[in-house]
C-alpha cells in the first residue's frame, strides 16, 4: 500500500538513539526526506546518520529544544533544504533516572524536565506551524502533520517522577489546542499523540536493568512485552500517513501492551531474560 510518504519532508527531534532513531529509520524506509535533529549527542548522531544507505535523502540539524530561537533555525535549515516542511516529530525529551519524591525534589530538577519534554515540544511546534504558515498548504491537500511523542506517565502517573509525568501529561492539552489551530493554516493539517510505555532505550535501560522493574512494568500489560523503537514508530507511520489517517487529528494512541493501572499477573508467570530478548534489549539502541 502506497502510504503517500515518498514526497514528503520529515523532521524527527531527539533523534541521536532510541525511539529517534527508529522513527527516522521508518520514515526513510516509506522513501521520505529526512531531518534528523539532536543536540547533546549531535555528533554521534551525525555519524551514524552518515552510514545509513539514505542518507543522500537525510540531514542532521542541531538545535536546543528549550531555545525557540534555535528550533527556528533548526526547521529554516530543513526549509532551506527541501523547500517546506511537511511533518514534524516533536520526540526529542529526557527522563531523569533518580527516584525522587516532590517532596524532596530539587526545583531546578523539576524546572529542567518541564523545560526539555513540554516547552522543548512546544517551541518545536511553534516553528514547524509558522513555517507551514509561511510555505502554504500542499497543492495535493495531503495536509501536514505534527506528532508529539508522550507517554503513559502522564495517563497513570510515575511516582517519584512527577516532574516527567507532568511535562508528559501537559502535551495532552497542547495537542488538543494546536488541532484546532493548524487548520487556519492547513486544512488538512492534523495534530495527534503517541504514548509509549516502557520502550527499549538507551535513557530506560538504568530503569530496566534494576532488578525486579520489567516484572513490575510488564505485569500490568495483557501482552507480557517491553516495547521496541520500531513498534513506536510503526505507530508514528500510520497516523504521519494521509493515506491511512486523513480523518484523524486530536487523538492519542497509546503503544503500551494494554497496560492498566493494576497487576494482571502475578510475578511467576513473567520472566524477565525472554522478555527482553523479544524487544531486542541487548541490540544496540
Amino acid at each position: 500500500m502506497d502510504l503517500r510518504l515518498a514526497d514528503k519532508t520529515v523532521l524527527v527531534t531527539g533523534a541521536s538513539g532510541g525511539i529517534g532513531r527508529a522513527l527516522a529509520e521508518a520514515f526513510a524506509a516509506e522513501g521520505a526526506r529526512v531531518a534528523c535533529h539532536g543536540h547533546a549527542r549531535f555528533d554521534d548522531m551525525r555519524r551514524w546518520l552518515d552510514e545509513q544507505p539514505w542518507n543522500a535523502r537525510a540531514i542532521a540539524v542541531n538545535g536546543n529544544v528549550c531555545d525557540p530561537t534555535a528550533m527556528d533555525a533548526a526547521v529554516a535549515a530543513v526549509t532551506a533544504e527541501w523547500g517546506r516542511l511537511d511533518i514534524c516529530i516533536a520526540n526529542a525529551g529526557v527522563w531523569p533516572p533518580g527516584d525522587v519524591p516532590l517532596g524532596a525534589m530539587d526545583p531546578e530538577r523539576f524546572r529542567r524536565t518541564i523545560e526539555i519534554n513540554l516547552l522543548g515540544a512546544a517551541w518545536t511546534a511553534r516553528s514547524y506551524l509558522a513555517a507551514l504558515a509561511k510555505s502554504g498548504p500542499r497543492a495535493d491537500g495531503d495536509g501536514g502533520a505534527l506528532l508529539f511523542i508522550g507517554s503513559t506517565a502522564a495517563r497513570f502517573g510515575e511516582r517519584d517522577h512527577a516532574d516527567y509525568a507532568a511535562a508528559k501529561a501537559g502535551l495532552v492539552g497542547l495537542m488538543l489546542s494546536l488541532k484546532n489551530e493548524i487548520v487556519r493554516t492547513d486544512p488538512f493539517g492534523r495534530v495527534n499523540l503517541i504514548e509509549p510505555g516502557w520502550t527499549v532505550t538507551r535513557m530506560a535501560r538504568p530503569a530496566l536493568d534494576t532488578p525486579g522493574n520489567v516484572t513490575r512494568a510488564v505485569r500490568t500489560m495483557s501482552l507480557r512485552q517491553l516495547a521496541r523503537g520500531k513498534d513506536i514508530a510503526r505507530a508514528a507511520i500510520s497516523l504521519a500517513s494521509p493515506a491511512l489517517s486523513r480523518h484523524v487529528t486530536g487523538q492519542t494512541i497509546t503503544v503500551a501492551g494494554g497496560m492498566e493501572g493494576r497487576s494482571l499477573w502475578d510475578d511467576a508467570a513473567i520472566d524477565e531474560e525472554s522478555i527482553k530478548d523479544r524487544a531486542g534489549y541487548r541490540a544496540d539502541d
